[in-house]
């Protein structure tokens, strides 16, 4: 049968491989109640990495661009919210976190939060982008802007987008993390904080925007922090890097 085939084929291979994870996205699509029943199944199997396949099936369980919403929604948040309660394996408790973020019910929000100090970095990463999925959600907010600290570069980029640029929430405390950012040692976490300072229409964030805006090779979210500070909806097509610069230079009195 080809749902058996399929999860079978999830378990070859490395674990991020690209095979396995074919097979998982094929799951996914077909996304019947046979699936979500197998993927039941396996999250309450004795093996760790059938666990952990079981819940990446169900985590976006029948989503696709033309239906971008869970199979069995309620179900598997149930499933899911007790598997991370009572998982002590790696693996799997990584993959129950994600899936959390994808099932996109608010609930998880407080199950999620307290692995923000997870002394894994892989499992800080994976925190970080589920609670993305709820950036205006308080604790979620609280949770991003301690993790903008964190000591892994990934982490604070991660962090920094989903309270910055995805969020809409607004706070000193919040603005002084996102601040701090614009010294990271990581381009990344520093142009999402850019971002988030842009949005929110701090302009201390000036300095450091028009300096990278002058530089050779500017990135795409420079430019969209000047367009959130210029209130420009739609890049001009024939503006330069420079030209936004000096728009902020003008708008601002610089």
């Amino acid at each position: 049968m080809e749902i058996d085939a399929l999860f079978a084929r999830t378990l070859e291979g490395d674990y991020d491989g690209d095979e396995p994870w074919e097979a998982v996205h094929s799951l996914r699509r077909i996304g019947t109640l046979e699936v979500f029943e197998h993927a039941a199944s396996w999250i309450k199997s004795s093996q760790p990495l059938e666990r952990a396949r079981g819940l990446d099936v169900i985590a976006q369980l029948g989503r696709t661009a033309d239906h971008p919403a869970n199979s069995f929604p309620q179900q598997s948040y149930e499933l899911v919210s007790r598997a991370l309660d009572e998982e002590r394996e790696f693996l799997p408790r990584c993959s129950a976190i994600a899936a959390l973020g994808h099932l996109d019910d608010p609930r998880a929000v407080p199950l999620i939060a307290p692995f923000h100090s997870d002394p894994s970095a892989e499992i800080r990463y994976i925190v970080a982008c589920a609670l993305g999925s709820f950036p205006n959600d308080p604790l979620s907010i609280k949770t991003l802007t301690a993790m903008t600290e964190d000591a892994d570069e990934d982490v604070r980029d991660w962090a920094t987008f989903g309270v910055g640029v995805l969020g809409d929430g607004d706070s000193p405390e919040l603005r002084d993390s996102l601040f701090r950012r614009l010294s990271d040692s990581y381009l990344e976490a520093r142009e999402e904080a850019i971002v988030g300072l842009a949005k929110r229409h701090d302009v201390r964030v000036l300095p450091v925007l028009i300096d990278l805006l002058s530089r050779p090779r500017v990135g795409v979210r420079p430019v969209e922090a000047a367009c959130l500070l210029l209130g420009i909806d739609d890049e001009p097509k024939e503006w330069s890097e420079e030209d936004y610069a000096d728009a902020l230079r003008q708008r601002f009195g610089l």
